[in-house]
């Protein structure tokens, strides 16, 4: 199941769980659409997989599978693929 992290790896901004602006990879590192497509030119800086939107689960599903809230934070990473944090 999805963890649906709460924030932007690259700006920490906030993208709650029915969030159109939320992009993640394969691994749900997460990130918001502008970070994602201006930094990061569609590709995870730490598995350099594609960044694809981010389903959103229905709200009486969240209540039972609630979003997480634990944040990753890690600006020095996001400055493209290939970067060392």
């Amino acid at each position: 199941m999805l963890e649906l992290r709460p924030g932007c790896e690259c700006c920490d901004r906030d993208l709650p769980p029915h969030s159109e602006e939320a992009r993640i990879c394969s691994y749900e590192c997460t990130f918001c659409v502008t970070c994602a497509e201006t930094v990061l030119n569609g590709r995870c800086p730490n598995c350099g997989g594609e960044l694809v939107p981010r389903p959103r689960r229905p709200a009486d599903r969240l209540l039972k599978h609630p979003a997480s809230t634990t944040r990753v934070f890690k600006p020095a990473g996001c400055a493209g693929p290939g970067a060392t944090p």
